[in-house]
């Protein structure tokens, strides 16, 4: 991740650095919002500057700290059973199934997205892991320390759930999405 011109590991400074982008956009996924995603990334470089001498040791300090963010993500949302809503002016726009070009790839994303906010933590971790972070089941499972069993199984209720959802908003509007 991070080049220097000495054969001297990066500092934690340099490292936070570098991975701050990466970091942020897997707490804004998992958050949902900016505010959130900020303090989800600023706990995790806190905590990994608490751990350096054991982070920058680790064969992946992105995967130590993902495995960090996951975590306290997932810690912070045990205690509540309340659902954030999202209020807007209009529904989201409905339509038969799009081609397959980048554009509806996006736009396929848009429409799914308010249903993966609704997942619970551990179901809306492993689908944001598995496919906005394009990790394997093993890669998951690491991070979140629990079974490549418990991702797929995880995966599955996760995926039934937005089907059900995504077949809901058809019904709804009587349209596809």
């Amino acid at each position: 991740m991070i080049h220097t011109s000495s054969a001297q590991a990066p500092t934690f400074e340099e490292y936070a650095g570098s991975a701050w982008p990466s970091l942020y956009r897997y707490a804004y996924l998992l958050a949902g919002n900016h505010a959130d995603a900020e303090d989800l990334a600023q706990q995790t470089l806190l905590k990994a500057y608490g751990a350096w001498s054991r982070v920058e040791l680790a064969d992946s300090p992105m995967a130590y700290l993902r495995k960090t963010l996951t975590n306290t993500y997932l810690s912070q949302r045990r205690p509540q059973k309340r659902r954030l809503e999202v209020l807007t002016d209009a529904p989201p726009a409905v339509g038969p199934p799009p081609g397959g070009g980048p554009e509806d790839l996006a736009e396929n994303r848009l429409v799914v997205w308010p249903h993966v906010t609704s997942l619970p933590p551990r179901q809306r971790a492993v689908v944001v892991l598995r496919y906005y972070e394009q990790l394997s089941e093993q890669e998951i499972a690491d991070v979140l320390g629990c079974s490549r069993g418990t991702v797929k199984s995880s995966a599955h209720h996760a995926l039934k759930a937005l089907r059900a959802a995504l077949d809901s908003a058809t019904d709804d509007h009587g349209r596809g999405v």
